[in-house]
């Protein structure tokens, strides 16, 4: 690997923000100084007036590969996502075959081996049947364990009483869920269809798998988790009512920690109007209210980590009527520039920023040497300038296979200028580097 010189800029790391430069030699970090002087390194980058930080971790990504090649693969999703500024990601079991067993996993790893430009991690999943190999599974060997208490089918709709206690009370590293009732989905979805037919229109999203449904379920895995001491993470929170269920206390004293995603602090309810089925996504994206509860929460430690859920699908899948359109939004490659609006809004810090995208993702699952601009650590690294004129998204290419982003109308004041995956430059000056091959990621459990 080239050494990498990155002067003037701006870093944020451990609730700092100062000037100096940044050395990085052999994929690693090896100085850090307010000047670097009497070095020919071999790339060099100025980076006057913008901001240095360490790459965006995204805990739950789904990269639809195997199963999938017509939404998306590790190839064009792993790209899209270093575009963004993103330079790690762990990717969700709900794929064709699921990862469900030891030889899913190990295909997995191998194809992004062969093919991921950002480093990468795998969760495993869960079923009704797999409960002994999630038991005995070595916890170095995934990122986490999945478990979809609603929202799913099939195999990977855990919802038994009876499996979910097993699971919670043997699950051997952190335990990931997805939390709404189908119950009460199912019947919510039936009054729809009762009043509007075939034509469910999507402002009614939120409605059918409302806020009592993601209640009914986070409160419950909640419960079963405060009494088997289980190492829980409920992934995506989107309403303010679920909030309470979490302590507001530093991360390294919690068992329970939770997670919000981009879109449900960049959207709200009045974007159905314009965007319909294009962010139709679970949970759902919901009030003004329950998302500046969202906001608001980001500024303690009720919310621990910011995600994406990038779950990309064709846009004739999305056009198709409500009931049809399937769930879920591509995310990777806006979600970093959008979250620096909130920034500029002066509503999120942005120390706080790189804590929830960053150093908290990397303290929960106990990533080894990343997630922060310290010497000696791995150097993936993300520099964001700072537009002189807000710049349209739909002006700008797409990396996602699926070819559209939910954010075609929004005007963005922050654009990802460089990206380093392990010390290697993965995107620079809107131009891919595609040498380079991102690494696993090593836990430290």
């Amino acid at each position: 690997m080239s050494s990498l010189l990155i002067r003037n800029a701006r870093l944020v790391s451990e609730g700092r923000e100062f000037d100096a430069d940044l050395l990085v030699c052999h994929g690693r970090i090896e100085k850090i100084a307010s000047s670097i002087e009497g070095l020919n390194a071999g790339i060099e980058i100025d980076a006057e007036g913008q901001w240095l930080i360490p790459g965006m971790i995204d805990d739950q990504v789904h990269f639809r590969e195997p199963g999938a090649s017509h939404k998306a693969s590790i190839a064009s999703e792993s790209r899209a996502a270093v575009a963004g500024g993103i330079t790690s990601y762990m990717d969700m079991p709900n794929t064709s075959p699921a990862t469900l067993d030891l030889a899913a996993l190990a295909d997995k790893k191998s194809r992004a081996a062969r093919s991921s430009m950002a480093n990468y991690a795998f969760h495993f999943g869960v079923s009704k049947d797999n409960l002994e190999t999630v038991a005995a599974i070595d916890p170095r060997e995934v990122a986490a364990v999945k478990v979809f208490m609603g929202a799913s089918t099939g195999d990977m709709l855990v919802d038994d009483p009876r499996i979910l206690e097993r699971l919670f009370s043997t699950v051997p590293t952190i335990l990931l869920a997805h939390c709404e009732h189908t119950p009460s989905i199912l019947a919510n979805e039936a009054r729809a269809r009762a009043y509007h037919g075939d034509f469910v229109p999507a402002r009614l999203h939120p409605f059918i798998r409302d806020a009592d449904a993601c209640y009914r379920s986070s409160s419950l895995a909640v419960e079963l988790a405060r009494r088997f001491d289980t190492r829980l993470h409920v992934l995506h929170l989107t309403t303010a009512r679920e909030l309470a269920l979490f302590e507001d206390k530093p991360l390294a004293n919690k068992r329970i920690t939770a997670e919000v995603c981009a879109h449900h602090l960049l959207f709200d309810d009045r974007d159905y109007e314009t965007l319909g089925n294009l962010i139709k996504c679970n949970p759902a994206i919901r009030s003004t209210a329950d998302r500046d509860a969202l906001r608001h929460a980001l500024l303690c430690n009720r919310i621990d980590v910011i995600g994406t859920d990038h779950a990309p699908h064709t846009l004739e899948e999305k056009r198709r009527p409500y009931a049809a359109a399937p769930s879920g939004l591509p995310l990777v490659q806006h979600a970093l520039p959008g979250l620096f609006e909130l920034v500029e809004e002066g509503l999120l810090p942005v120390t706080c920023l790189v804590e929830k995208t960053s150093h908290a993702v990397a303290e929960l699952f106990a990533i080894k040497d990343r997630g922060y601009l310290r010497e000696g650590y791995w150097a993936d690294l993300t520099l964001i300038e700072r537009l002189d004129h807000p710049r349209s998204v739909a002006s700008q290419p797409i990396y996602a296979h699926c070819q559209w982003t939910p954010f075609v109308d929004r005007y963005f004041g922050h654009a990802v200028r460089t990206t380093v995956v392990s010390g290697q430059l993965a995107w620079h000056a809107s131009q891919f580097h595609d040498d380079c091959q991102g690494l696993p990621l090593a836990f430290d459990r």
